[in-house]
């Protein structure tokens, strides 16, 4: 599968998130060529801060191959990652992150940009309009 084919999944869960009242973020980890987690923000749902969808999916992907390093692991997420996800992300040692949308206010490349592990590789706007626009729906909404 492409990199626009496994950020489709991680939209599918972002729009999962939209339809529970969470803020529209999904993300999917791939090994070896298939997903071994998938997840959407959850914290409305759980009332925890840090129930980002990255965070969600490491820690499954983390459980499904028994071990907290995901050496051989690519995260797709459909917003880029904050400073806290992002050091998440540089903890589990993932060493390719591809995301959607860019997140000009609270993106780790603003705050953090060195979090990941040094020889991870990051690819940005893999459908960003798809993942920019349910973001902006989300909140247009919530302002109305």
């Amino acid at each position: 599968m492409t990199d626009e084919a496994f950020m489709k999944k991680a939209l599918a869960e972002a729009e999962q998130a939209y339809r529970e009242g969470e803020i529209p973020i999904g993300a999917v980890v791939v090994c070896q060529g298939r997903i071994i987690s998938r997840a959407h923000n959850l914290t409305e749902t759980l009332h925890d801060v840090t129930a980002h969808a990255e965070m969600q999916a490491i820690t499954a992907a983390a459980d499904a191959l028994g071990g907290k390093y995901l050496t051989e692991c690519t995260l797709y997420v459909t917003v880029e990652p904050c400073t806290m996800c992002a050091g998440a992300i540089g903890w589990a040692q993932i060493p390719r992150i591809v995301y959607g949308a860019t997140d000009d206010k609270r993106g780790y490349h603003l705050i953090a940009p060195r979090a990941f592990h040094p020889k991870a590789s990051v690819t940005g706007g893999i459908l960003e309009d798809e993942c920019r626009e349910l973001m902006q729906k989300f909140f247009k909404e919530k302002r109305s």
